[in-house]
């Protein structure tokens, strides 16, 4: 039983900070985001509800500058103020932002953020094994190596969701009459509207790189015209 105590005090701390992080997280949405109310995107959401079975699709606005879109646990989808004033600017269109819309709904059909409460505890006890067991033998850098095999499994879970959601976001797109251009479009803009043009090997990174996210939607959408 001693023996395992630290591996099981590791899973209750990363369950108590994956709750923490995850009320943080939700307290900031609700302080700083406003419902959709673009008349155009509005429209543009309906062909996506209509898919899905369902009468509207509430999209809300966090009032920050990065460009990006997220799901939250509860299943709220969200666009950050800096996308939508890209859409304005004539950036990115409708049926891109869309897309992103997809994407993030794929996040929660797949039940991609609850899983992240188990992977992040998981993760916490295996970097607390490794870091017993490696310290017995590596005195001093046994933490640190520990800590990248966490690491790297980490970021290796996280491509597999956004592989995952890319996939679901194109089947949307399709049903929905959109097509797959205009996911794969954004994507080739993405890197140079937030400006990440990371040299960081593919199997450290928490997102999938841009032209393996590309060659996989087109794999999908091949697939699945085929089929219809």
């Amino acid at each position: 039983m001693l023996a395992t105590t630290p591996i099981l005090l590791a899973v209750l701390y990363g369950l108590f900070m994956y709750r923490f992080s995850v009320w943080r997280t939700q307290s900031a949405l609700r302080s700083q985001s406003t419902e959709l109310d673009d008349r155009e995107l509005l429209t543009a959401l309906k062909p996506l509800a209509t898919a899905l079975d369902l009468d509207r699709i509430r999209v809300n606005v966090y009032e920050i500058d990065p460009i990006n879109g997220l799901a939250t646990a509860d299943g709220k989808i969200y666009v950050t103020r800096g996308f939508l004033n890209r859409f304005h600017l004539g950036h990115v269109t409708a049926e891109e932002l869309m897309s992103v819309i997809a994407h993030e709904l794929g996040h929660v059909a797949l039940g991609h953020t609850r899983k992240r409460m188990i992977d992040f505890s998981g993760q916490n006890a295996l970097r607390t094994a490794l870091a017993l067991i490696l310290a017995r033998f590596l005195p001093g850098i046994g933490v640190i190596i520990a800590n990248g095999i966490a690491n790297l499994l980490a970021a290796k879970l996280s491509r597999n969701d956004e592989f995952e959601a890319d996939a679901y976001a194109t089947a949307l797109m399709i049903k929905s009459g959109y097509g797959a251009a205009p996911q794969k479009s954004l994507f080739q803009k993405l890197d140079r509207l937030t400006g990440n043009r990371s040299a960081m090997p593919a199997w450290m990174m928490s997102h999938p790189k841009t032209d393996e996210r590309i060659a996989a939607i087109e794999a999908n959408e091949d697939r699945w015209l085929r089929t219809v």
